[in-house]
């Protein structure tokens, strides 16, 4: 049986997307953007200086990006950074939350570093490299964070739609009307 979820635009004109790394967020966040004409913010590419190999920005200009997106009046925003959510959770309309499988999250990974040259929330002028960091980071740290980020989540009080897998996220592109490519819109 297929969930009926919630419509896209029960969801406002802030919506956020969280998830763990790799699952799908910065696609979704793309796809809604243009869908409702409203601008994307990849949260990565706030963090991460352009044109390196994920080089973090020093955290007081992090905290300066991320606080300038988050005072926009319309925006979907993909990306998790625990220490911003309960500022970004009093500005968003809406919650988006994907919940794949850490054996999905490695997969896409290794996809995107070793086949993918183009994908929505990449570093403008980086090239993705796999790294042993990133690859423990989705096997050993997110799935110790998922009790965390639940909790958080539970102290939201906007509409949020939990994604507990691919079919759930592929179903949500199917109601919403949404494709993971520009010109197919």
């Amino acid at each position: 049986m297929i969930k009926q979820y919630l419509s896209l635009s029960d969801l406002g004109p802030r919506i956020c997307i969280l998830g763990p790394s790799n699952s799908g967020k910065s696609t979704l966040a793309a796809a809604i953007s243009r869908k409702l004409d409203i601008p994307p913010v990849h949260l990565d590419q706030l963090f991460h200086e352009p044109h390196t190999d994920w080089v973090p920005r020093l955290e007081a200009d992090f905290a300066a990006l991320h606080a300038a997106a988050i005072s926009d009046e319309r925006w979907v925003m993909d990306g998790n950074y625990s220490k911003y959510l309960p500022l970004r959770f009093q500005r968003a309309t809406g919650l988006i939350v994907l919940n794949v499988s850490t054996t999905t999250s490695l997969l896409r990974y290794l996809r995107r570093t070793l086949f993918e040259r183009d994908r929505y929330g990449a570093l403008e002028g980086a090239r993705d490299s796999l790294k042993w960091d990133m690859i423990r980071h989705i096997a050993v740290v997110t799935p110790r964070n998922r009790e965390r980020n639940h909790n958080l989540l539970g102290k939201a009080e906007v509409p949020t739609i939990m994604l507990p897998s691919k079919r759930h996220i592929e179903e949500i592109y199917r109601q919403w009307g949404l494709s993971r490519h520009a010109r197919s819109q």
